[in-house]
């Protein structure tokens, strides 16, 4: 009955545990979920005012394809004021959300047996959008030591005849890790070289510490710039994940493709989520400054919670609000006093079932024995989750289940 597309295609591993998560606290259960990628903050006002004008003013019928004209200026003029990029309305397109700008790159892009490098850990919805397009995900695995980013000798051993792109998730989820101008720059060389597409997933861009200078991967220069595809979007930036607001930015040739795909699948963009779009990139920004400041004192915290307990480490995150530990220890710890726990998804169930405390498992990014936990929660609740987890790991003799 169905198709053997979807036959390869897992569901998300952290909507199945936030909804799980969920369901629990409808049961009355007191859960702490570190599970989903989104700010706790609301929406600036500025920006929800501009949606209800947007109502308001009967902006409330299709709108082009691509996007309506004055948020395509404000995407560009936001690109130039930060990274001195510069894009012509053709070369960008807005989507519901950047998730649909990245499905609908892949099914323009990629032909059946393509291969698309993917650095791991990884976003869990990278390879299964590759896996519905037919194209093969050839990972490339990232160590803490080296702080899970890809390095120029394992890019280059990677390429062959067959590869088509390279995913650069940076700022990355789930690992935070932040790639610097340096780094990013002998990347460029080799896609240069090679000449094999990026596609540079952006989100957050803007959510780095410690005075880190993000760099966009297309300002690199016009022979990278032709290259890449930037996906960016106003999710995680502006605490908009409800508005399904997303943008990419490349070559006029790649953004039409993808334009055509939009045309079949959701015709354009939500009008009220564009209008409250331009007023996020052309308003104040005095909230997303307070945002930043508070996940900066929330990263310090929960990195402090984990150094605390034995046997887990941690590399500390340059960007995004996501901490990966590596539990590897602890799970053999674990197992060793008569558990069934052997991976991080047994871990994530013992966690929720026990501590009630709701973290992704590390298989879904393609990193088993770690676990992403988002600092999106405030001080009380990072502190709380986390002594639920210290209590449950050092109890000496663990029920078995």
């Amino acid at each position: 009955m169905l198709s053997s597309r979807i036959k390869r295609v897992a569901g998300s591993p952290t909507l199945a545990i936030s909804t799980r998560a969920k369901e629990m606290r409808a049961d009355g259960i007191d859960v702490v979920d570190f599970s989903v990628g989104e700010p706790d903050f609301p929406t600036p006002q500025n920006i929800k005012d501009a949606a209800k004008k947007a109502i308001d003013e009967n902006h409330t019928r299709y709108t082009p394809t691509t996007g309506i004209p004055d948020l395509k200026k404000a995407i560009n003029d936001n690109l130039n004021h930060h990274y001195g990029l510069t894009y012509e309305p053709n070369e960008i397109m807005v989507s519901s959300g950047a998730k649909n700008c990245l499905y609908n790159a892949a099914v323009a892009l990629f032909n059946p047996g393509d291969e698309v490098l993917l650095p791991a850990p990884y976003w869990v919805s990278y390879p299964e959008q590759l896996n519905l397009v037919d194209a093969v995900p050839v990972i490339l695995n990232t160590t803490e030591e080296h702080g899970f980013k890809i390095t120029p000798d394992q890019l280059e051993a990677s390429i062959t005849e067959k590869t088509r792109a390279l995913f650069l998730n940076n700022p990355s989820n789930p690992t935070g890790a932040t790639y610097t101008r340096s780094e990013l720059e002998q990347i460029g060389r080799i896609i240069v070289a090679r000449d094999i597409l990026v596609i540079s997933d952006e989100i957050y861009d803007r959510i780095v510490y410690n005075d880190f200078e993000f760099t966009s991967f297309p300002s690199l220069g016009e022979e990278v710039k032709k290259r890449t595809i930037l996906i960016n979007g106003f999710s995680k930036t502006f605490a908009m994940t409800g508005f399904r607001l997303g943008y990419a930015c490349g070559p006029k040739e790649i953004i039409s493709a993808m334009a055509r795909v939009q045309s079949h699948d959701t015709s354009n963009p939500c009008s009220i989520s564009q209008k409250a779009g331009v007023e996020a990139l052309n308003g104040p920004k005095t909230a997303l400054d307070t945002m930043i400041n508070k996940f900066s004192d929330r990263r310090d915290l929960i990195l402090s919670k984990l150094s605390a307990i034995e046997g887990v480490t941690c590399h500390p995150p340059e960007g995004a609000f996501y901490v990966f530990p590596n539990f590897q220890k602890c799970i053999q710890n674990l197992s060793d006093r008569g558990l069934e726990i052997h991976s991080s998804d047994d871990l994530a169930k013992y966690l929720l079932e026990k501590a009630h405390v709701a973290v992704v498992p590390g298989e879904g990014f393609g990193a088993d024995g770690y676990v992403r936990l988002s600092y999106a929660a405030s001080a009380a609740t990072i502190k709380d989750g986390m002594e639920r987890i210290t209590q449950l790991l050092s109890q000496p003799t663990p029920t078995p289940h």
